[in-house]
């Protein structure tokens, strides 16, 4: 298990996105920690952090990829399940926002997954994380995002701040000493990277391994060389891959198939020990205390934030699940949140389900607060096309049409510019709105002065396709679910003079 103890750390904030996240995104209040700043600092990168913090050391491993689909996620749920078979606590992390693969990792690991975005949830808020883990893990799992430095920040960036060696899953079909060539140069790319070796997938054959080995240098070992296994390979869908809960019997196969394909690698050897350190940041306050949020989960919305129903507990609220699929009535509650998933695919059931649409129709209309991200934003409007181009009638909670438009779609990471404060997020969409009214508001692209998602407020509704990180403003989003927020449009331009959308 992990090794506990304490140290004294000084630093400059500069070292730390101390920007990007709200001081009362994470509830770490400990006697262990002592923050100050210095007072006449010109900025905050000038000021220095003096704390007492507590450390946990744990095995640590990062799995990335030059790109896309060289079967980082398949690698991590396999090992994954092959040490929680060893009878070891592992906890796994997912760069970037991602709602899909953390459910096959959880299920893989026995663990909740958690992700983990530097500019979306701040480096205090992943340290954090990271040290809580190791406290009562065996081992620590990092599954990347896209290639190793895609991105800002990109997976090589979370991999170097906390000092975690990254194996590099490459997809060798049809190369051999070309994989050695482009494993080293991702190896040598950057000096502030570890790298624990290379992990060839579909490798085709014995010899086919040794030609790689030989390639490689002597200080980049060969941790596992795997060959394509339909048995092993996870199901996937428009957006990624299917929803863990929709294929769970389906995954067990495919995850003791994988405990076998990894086994006998020297990937399967726990990784050395990385020492990681708690964050020095605030608690929330009780906001929301006697609030109960109603959320909608099941097979049509499941893209639920881990962090966002802590962030409910946290700040006082209670939280309960209701189904628009199968539930006829709401429960008692005193606010409603649509997150995404896939009202595309249920369709017909949502719009079959009239007593669930007058219910949610009737609390809008008494002005309950309801926030709808994404799949939730569809089916909030009048109807949703799905992509046999079917035509099904939904909640009509404000004007707008929705339509799914295969392949081409958004995504990227936004900030919502709201007019309780901007809120993180992200857009992963392949649908498209028209007809609605205008938007309150534009998502603030992270890169890109092009204006992002609209966003929509009509009375007590938010509604947008970004995905929010309800940890990066936990006062935005308390206004929001206790109806505070729920400003004119005209005293939401007289607060947003300073943002151009």
């Amino acid at each position: 298990m992990a090794t506990i103890s304490s140290a004294e750390h000084s630093a400059t904030t500069g070292n730390l996105n101390t920007d990007s996240v709200d001081a009362d995104s994470v509830n770490t209040s400990s006697s262990n920690t002592v923050e100050s700043h210095s007072a006449n600092a010109g900025s905050r990168s000038d000021s220095v952090l003096s704390e007492v913090r507590a450390s946990a050391s744990c095995p640590a491993l990062f799995l990335s990829a030059p790109g896309s689909g060289d079967g980082k996620t398949t690698i991590t749920a396999a090992l994954a399940r092959y040490f929680k078979q060893q009878g070891k606590v592992v906890r796994v992390f997912k760069t970037g926002p991602d709602y899909l693969d953390p459910q096959i990792l959880e299920q893989a690991s026995g663990q909740g997954v958690e992700q983990l975005d530097m500019w979306m949830a701040g480096e205090a808020y992943c340290q954090q994380m990271f040290f809580e883990a190791a406290k009562e893990a065996d081992l620590i799992l990092v599954e990347g995002a896209m290639g190793m430095f895609d991105g800002t920040p990109s997976s090589a960036d979370l991999a170097a701040r906390f000092n975690i060696p990254i194996a590099i899953v490459l997809d060798v079909k049809g190369m051999a000493q070309t994989a050695a060539a482009v494993a080293t140069g991702l190896a040598n790319f950057r000096d502030d990277v570890q790298v624990a070796g290379l992990i060839a997938n579909y490798c085709g054959t014995e010899r086919h391994a040794n030609l790689i080995e030989e390639a490689l240098p002597d200080t980049l070992p060969l941790l596992a060389t795997l060959a394509r296994d339909p048995e092993v390979a996870l199901p996937e869908r428009h957006l990624g891959l299917v929803q863990a809960a929709e294929v769970r019997d389906e995954l067990e196969k495919r995850f003791s198939a994988g405990v076998e394909w990894i086994a006998g690698n020297p990937i399967t050897q726990l990784p050395a020990p990385v020492e990681f350190f708690s964050a020095a940041v605030e608690s929330v306050g009780a906001s929301l205390r006697g609030i109960r949020v109603g959320i909608a989960k099941d097979a049509a919305f499941s893209f639920i934030y881990q962090a966002n129903l802590r962030l409910l507990e946290k700040m006082g609220a209670e939280y309960v699940f209701f189904s628009p699929l199968e539930d006829t009535e709401l429960p008692e509650v005193d606010a409603l949140w649509l997150p995404g998933g896939y009202p595309e695919l249920y369709g017909a059931e949502l719009a079959a389900n009239k007593p669930m649409l007058e219910a949610i129709q009737q609390v809008h209309r008494v002005g309950m607060p309801i926030l709808a991200e994404c799949g939730g934003f569809l089916y909030t409007l009048e109807t949703l096309t799905d992509l046999d181009e079917q035509q099904h009638t939904l909640l009509g909670l404000m004007k707008g049409h929705g339509a799914m438009r295969g392949k081409r779609g958004c995504q990227g990471m936004q900030t919502a510019v709201l007019p309780e404060g901007d809120i993180r997020g992200h857009a992963h969409h392949r649908s498209r709105s028209e007809g609605t009214d205008e938007p309150i508001s534009f998502g603030r692209r992270q890169r890109h002065p092009a204006p992002g998602e609209a966003i929509y407020r009509h009375q007590s509704l938010t509604a947008s396709y970004l995905h929010l990180f309800f940890p990066s403003n936990p006062k935005a989003i308390a206004a929001i679910f206790s109806g505070q927020g729920c400003l004119s449009i005209d005293d939401h331009e007289s607060q947003q003079v300073s943002h151009a959308v």
